[in-house]
């Protein structure tokens, strides 16, 4: 069907001197998944904003199901049949999935529960979806919890969707799952927008691609028989190379030797129990696994941030155990850490890039008084080896885009000429360029001969990119596999807790 159930004409908003929609006319239609590509900054996640109430527009109009809407909140978007399903789920954790679903409407208090309990059993049996209502959310997958958010719209009315980077912390069978269930509501006529950047789910799902380039429309394309390749040349507006380099490097010895390491998390659960790994010199370890396995706190054990209560982390042969980061700097440890939080634990969002380099830089600098010269010097320099698109070195770091944060925080720490760099999700959210640049950056040191940990999302980016692959679930290392010897599905098996032992005999 190619009836026109949304309508966005001439939209346009601005955030200060930032048009992030410049004119935008964009139409979708009834019962097809059509998904929103661009670089950051490119004005995807303003326009779905702006269609589910969370933006007004400055100019330009809103048409839904043929007549002009006015969706100032995202309870006019539900009623106008819009629902969002945003990338960091907003699910009430000591809540129920039933209570949950429900709550915020009008009425809700006065239904029977076993009422509400019979309808929501039978769209979870409609659409295949395995969630017991009276579970409470904490107890539940990420996936489930994804599930439930998607189940929640559906429930309130939506028949137009909008998913924002669905996949991102979802393994390969769990995308499955996902692109079953949105098939499934495709068929009941319903409409599916999807933000995302992982261009061979795009090319999978969907049923038409608009790109946005720097806040406006380029394109809307048919995908059939579209090559990726197509598709970033016009988010990017030039030829692109797609392909991710593996630098053929000699490993050295080992920089970092961590053996039977327990972490307790904040509830006094095991975050990490019995982890055991080592680093070379010159090799890229990528770390995968679902949201929550792990990977944060063993990153932070790492970097000090972490109590160990059993186990031994050895840098050079120095057991880092019990030490503080200020001590492991004073100790002469060269390790830099790239933390998944950019703008809560890497940079200072209201300090500039000065700054923020300067912040680095303290404690070598002698005197009461801090210099901001050399600092300074620095971060121009950052600017321009890495492209950094800021008006200037003054700028505070969070006016800038997801991909240029990225490269101001990954660009500090490489100066200090670090032994060992430890990233949490470098390229995640990031565009094209930017995350071929964050490769690039990596492959660098590793060619000088750094060890590098890379914690990822992206299996295949994790395949293409490290020398090796070390899997956690649960706190636990399901396995540790050459990079170029592994498939998707294998991960994505040992993901969900199976031995490696167990999948490679299953191969």
């Amino acid at each position: 069907m190619n009836e026109k159930v949304v309508e966005l004409k001439g939209i346009t908003k601005v955030f200060g001197t930032v048009r992030a929609s410049d004119n935008i006319t964009v139409s979708f239609n009834y019962g097809e998944v059509h998904s929103l590509l661009g670089e950051n900054g490119a004005g995807k996640s303003t326009l779905m904003n702006i269609l589910c109430g969370i933006y007004q527009p400055d100019s330009g109009e809103i048409i839904i199901r043929g007549e002009r809407a006015i969706v100032r909140s995202p309870r006019d978007a539900i009623s106008h049949g819009v629902g969002m399903i945003h990338q960091h789920l907003k699910l009430v954790e000591d809540h129920t999935v039933l209570e949950n679903m429900i709550a915020g409407q009008k009425g809700s208090f006065f239904i029977r529960k076993s009422k509400l309990e019979a309808e929501i059993r039978a769209l979870c049996d409609h659409y295949d979806i395995q969630v017991d209502p009276n579970t409470k959310i904490k107890d539940l997958s990420i996936a489930e919890k994804q599930r439930v958010e998607i189940l929640k719209v559906l429930y309130r009315g939506a028949r137009i969707l909008i998913l924002d980077e669905p996949t991102a912390v979802l393994t390969p069978q769990e995308t499955q799952n996902l692109f079953k269930i949105i098939k499934k509501m495709r068929e009941d006529n319903c409409t599916i927008l999807i933000i995302t950047h992982k261009l061979d789910e795009v090319l999978e799902i969907s049923d038409r691609i608009t790109v946005l380039r720097k806040g406006k429309y380029i394109d809307t394309l048919i995908n059939e028989n579209l090559e990726p390749r197509t598709l970033t040349d016009k988010m990017v507006g030039k030829s692109t190379n797609l392909e991710i380099v593996r630098e053929e490097v000699k490993p050295g010895d080992n920089i970092l030797e961590v053996s039977k390491i327990v972490v307790y998390n904040h509830e006094n659960a095991h975050a990490l129990f019995d982890v055991s790994f080592s680093v070379k010199k010159g090799e890229i370890l990528g770390v995968a696994g679902v949201a929550g396995s792990g990977q944060k706190e063993l990153c932070e054990a790492i970097a000090g941030l972490q109590r160990v209560t059993e186990g031994s982390i050895r840098f050079n042969g120095e057991d880092l155990v019990g030490k503080t980061p200020r001590k492991i700097i004073d100790m002469g440890i060269s390790m830099s850490f790239v933390p998944e939080d950019r703008l809560g634990m890497g940079l200072v969002s209201s300090m500039d890039i000065t700054d923020n380099v300067l912040l680095k830089e303290y404690n070598r600098q002698h005197g009461v008084f801090l210099s901001r010269k050399e600092a300074k010097k620095q971060a121009l320099d950052l600017v321009d080896k890495l492209s950094i698109d800021t008006p200037s070195v003054d700028t505070a770091v969070r006016l800038l885009s997801g991909g240029n944060i990225q490269k101001v925080l990954l660009g500090r720490e490489i100066e200090t000429q670090p032994e060992l760099i430890i990233t949490a999700y470098p390229v995640r959210g990031l565009d094209v360029g930017s995350a071929h640049k964050v490769y690039d950056l990596l492959n660098v040191q590793k060619q000088k001969g750094v060890g590098v940990i890379f914690v990822g999302e992206d299996l295949d980016v994790l395949r293409a990119f490290c020398d090796r692959i070390m899997v956690l679930c649960n706190g636990k290392v399901t396995g540790i596999v050459d990079a170029d010897k592994v498939s998707r599905e294998d991960l994505g098996y040992m993901m969900a807790g199976r031995h490696m032992d167990e999948v490679m005999a299953d191969v």
